[in-house]
């Protein structure tokens, strides 16, 4: 599932690809997806240029001529692929996740500028596109959720006081999009061996340099994530030709029964299930 790194490498490609491009047309395949596309859909992106294309959390946010905007949120599977009209690119995936190339199955919605053509893919369908007509409209969708980690919002005060009489372990915080917004299965267990905090840990045990530390190692493991173009785990590269990198640089995602890369410490990677999701930590030095 692609979290905030990879959303944000997907809005920088489209962001660059079809800024202040009009829309011609839109094709809807099937508007079954998580919800359903809205029977206006057509007609509400229709000859609109996109002025900018947004994010937050994990939303892609398309800011449309006549400030209304569309939401797109790729679920588990979801992925965004541009076509070119007058050329051929063999790479058309703006993210890492499934086919490099345009699959021959699953195009739900197409939506056609003069010279480019954006595609959504999505075998399991758990994306959707949202309109969402006004600015207050859209501040009061996205104000239900917490503060992405690098707002000056998300500090040990925030974290002490949505910490405060709760029991619930801290693994399962990182992923509560009501307490932070974008960080996913993958990053939480970074951010948590950054931390030196096992994962099952209760936040009722936590200190307050431990607030700092999951304010600070949370901007720091999703900031490092973008500059290296997100985690290509399957090895499957972006809208220019780029893999993701930010794997090679994992301590913990994925290497159960390794070594553990803190220096002189010599504790072994395990893998828990926590919540139905594999958490990832060293034995020795998260505590």
């Amino acid at each position: 599932m692609p979290e905030l790194p990879e959303v944000e490498i997907v809005r920088q490609s489209l962001n660059k690809k079809i800024k202040e491009k009009k829309v011609k047309k839109v094709i809807v395949r099937n508007r079954n997806l998580r919800f359903k596309v809205p029977l206006n859909f057509e007609n509400f992106l229709k000859n609109k240029k996109i002025t900018k294309v947004d994010r937050f959390s994990k939303y892609l946010i398309l800011h449309l001529s006549n400030k209304t905007y569309c939401l797109i949120h790729l679920g588990m599977s979801g992925t965004i692929h541009l076509i070119y009209k007058f050329k051929k690119k063999l790479i058309t995936n703006t993210s890492f996740y499934n086919a490099p190339i345009l699959p021959k199955k699953h195009n739900h919605i197409e939506i056609i500028f003069d010279d480019i053509k954006l595609i959504y893919n999505d075998p399991r369908r758990f994306g959707y596109f949202e309109i969402i007509k006004n600015n207050f409209l859209l501040k009061k969708k996205l104000g239900k959720f917490g503060p992405e980690p690098f707002n000056e919002k998300f500090d040990e005060n925030y974290i002490y006081f949505f910490f405060k009489n709760k029991s619930k372990n801290v693994k399962n915080f990182l992923l509560d999009q009501n307490f932070v917004s974008g960080i996913g299965n993958i990053y939480a267990s970074e951010i948590l061996f950054l931390c030196e905090i096992k994962p099952t840990k209760k936040v009722s045990s936590l200190h307050k340099i431990d607030y700092k530390k999951i304010a600070y190692n949370s901007r720091k493991v999703l900031s490092e994530a973008i500059n290296f173009g997100g985690s290509s785990i399957r090895d499957f590269k972006n809208i220019s030709g780029e893999k993701g990198n930010f794997q090679k640089n994992f301590k913990v995602y994925q290497r159960e029964g390794r070594k553990c890369k803190r220096h002189k410490c010599k504790g072994i990677i395990l893998r828990k299930i926590i919540s139905n999701r594999s958490t990832f930590f060293c034995n020795s030095c998260q505590k």
